[in-house]
């Protein structure tokens, strides 16, 4: 079976003046299909820059990038765009909902970039705020929801399109510990549900929900394991 995500001796540098800082070097790993991964390091190690690569967001200065197969390292931005669009959801830790909308709207909008009628996408929308537990919220502006429900609204809008990867950036990192562990409990839900996911964090109990986790140092992989519980 072809792996969600293989990197080859992924590596990413920027110039800064004369200094040339390279950020990653020569990562290598994949993620099959199903699978549920933590990457893990301290500041500095360059795990918001692989995951800004995964997402398709940037792109290495050198080595390769397959997503589902597809060699997307090389790729112009508005093939890029469609596959953030349709191919990745995205969770950030600042929920980055647009305040005028509606939960359903805000978890539509995918699909209105999709090209989706305004009856079939608002019903998916609708299906997918039940699924993550919100079926009494959809009306609600994001000034209206609590932190917890902003980020289920978040995960929502992330699984619309149902991506081949879902990518989760500090997702309880602006959440209380009640809150935090209620959307643990949610993304372990989607596990199980098959869904492939990958979550970028600090914190050593995030990780420890993931099977695997993959730590950075200083730009390389430091350890690839099964989580610790």
């Amino acid at each position: 079976m072809i792996p969600v995500i293989r990197t080859e001796n992924l590596c990413k540098s920027f110039r800064m003046g004369r200094l040339t800082l390279e950020v990653l070097k020569n990562v290598t790993f994949q993620v099959k299909k199903g699978e549920y991964v933590a990457l893990m390091g301290p500041s500095g190690s360059g795990k918001s820059t692989l995951m800004n690569i995964l997402g398709c967001l940037d792109s290495p200065t050198s080595g390769h990038y397959y997503l589902n197969g597809r060699d997307v390292s090389t790729l112009r931005e508005k093939e890029l765009a469609r596959i953030r669009n349709q191919e990745i959801g995205f969770v950030f830790q600042t929920f980055n909902l647009l305040p005028r909308y509606n939960a359903l709207e805000n978890v539509a909008l995918p699909l209105v970039y999709a090209g989706v009628s305004q009856r079939i996408r608002l019903q998916r929308a609708a299906d997918t705020l039940e699924r993550v537990g919100l079926a009494d919220r959809m009306k609600h502006r994001p000034n209206e929801l609590s932190g917890g429900q902003r980020q289920r609204v978040a995960i929502a809008r992330a699984l619309i399109n149902q991506p081949a990867l879902l990518l989760a950036d500090e997702p309880t990192g602006n959440l209380d510990s009640v809150t935090s562990e209620e959307i643990l409990h949610l993304f372990g839900e989607l596990h199980k549900a098959g869904n492939t996911i990958v979550i970028v964090t600090h914190e050593e109990d995030v990780a420890a929900r993931a099977l695997r986790v993959i730590r950075l140092r200083d730009g390389s992989i430091e350890s690839d394991g099964p989580a610790r519980v």
